[in-house]
């Protein structure tokens, strides 16, 4: 399936490590981007599998409700079943530039 022609709002990167839950255990994952609809996360391989309900906390705000829509290697593509308010994410990215400015990353 080709995810950039069946996505609804733009995604913006990210690189932070996020907790959750799926299967009704808890998982630790790296966030690689987000959007309003949904975002796209990296585990172990074999972490998740398509339609399984997944819940994320980000930075300790809570993102909505996800379903696995697709599923290759490590990676795996969640749809929100509602939406990420645009200011959370951007707020998100923020924190984000200064966590890797404070690093000397920049």
């Amino acid at each position: 399936m080709d995810q950039d022609t069946t996505r609804s709002s733009l995604r913006k990167p990210l690189d932070i490590l996020v907790e959750g839950r799926l299967r009704a255990r808890p998982i630790c994952v790296e966030l690689i981007d987000v959007s309003e609809g949904g975002c796209k996360i990296r585990g172990r391989h074999g972490f998740a599998k398509e339609g399984e309900h997944v819940t994320l906390k980000v930075n300790g705000i809570r993102a909505p409700l996800g379903n696995v829509v697709w599923v290759e290697g490590k990676y795996a593509g969640v749809k929100f079943t509602g939406t990420m308010h645009p200011g959370v994410i951007d707020h998100l990215c923020k924190q984000e530039l200064i966590k890797k400015r404070d690093r000397g990353e920049e």
